[in-house]
């Protein structure tokens, strides 16, 4: 066995568990919580040492939000996407639903906190860079090429369909909307047919 293996996994496994102990703290306590100090008392080592993975407070930030990136775009890819372009697209939104209702705070830290390196419309987004973008912009294309929505710009509709999505969810997020999970996920899908009714032939 390579002798330097053993501290390369250390060094892996030590990442990993500051990660897990970040993450756990965001969903319990929200991103204010998530600090240096508290996440190295949770890991069990220094908050000196933590740096040594992490180089401050924002890149640990990053990693737990690319994390986040990761597992939605999973959830999504795993979507057995059947039917019309409304059915379709209702899937894919309540994949984004299902994540922000469970992990609230870690939505919150995905998609409304600034960070760098974070991707940005329209360059990355009509790049192809985002795993979790692209699902919705291959579906109006193809929707489009069918003919069941006019010609346009898919990859604009399917920003305008995000957009509108993050806005009703960050606005029951924030308790601006008096509805039970149900009734608010009915809305969401509702306002996406409202908006794809304007683009229909």
């Amino acid at each position: 066995m390579d002798r330097s293996a053993k501290p390369a996994l250390a060094k892996t496994s030590t990442a990993a568990s500051i990660l897990v102990a970040a993450r756990k703290l965001l969903d319990q306590e929200g991103i204010a919580a998530v600090a240096m100090r508290p996440v190295a008392e949770r890991v069990g080592i220094t908050p000196m040492a933590i740096y040594r993975h992490y180089a401050d407070r924002a890149s640990l930030l990053n990693a737990v939000a690319d994390e986040g990136f990761q597992e939605l775009a999973k959830r999504v890819q795993a979507l057995q996407l059947k039917g019309g372009v409304e059915h379709r697209l209702t899937q894919v939104g309540d994949a984004f639903l299902d994540t922000a209702l469970q992990f609230p705070n870690l939505y919150q830290l995905m998609f409304l906190v600034p960070r760098e390196g974070a991707r940005t419309y329209p360059k990355d987004f009509r790049a192809g860079n985002s795993p979790t973008f692209n699902p919705t912009v291959k579906i109006v294309e193809e929707a489009m090429s069918t003919g069941e929505l006019r010609p346009d710009d898919p990859v604009e509709i399917a920003f305008e369909l995000s957009a509108l999505s993050h806005g009703l969810i960050v606005l029951y997020l924030g308790g601006r909307v008096a509805q039970s999970k149900k009734d608010f996920r009915l809305l969401h899908q509702r306002s996406f047919r409202r908006y794809l009714d304007g683009l229909r032939r």
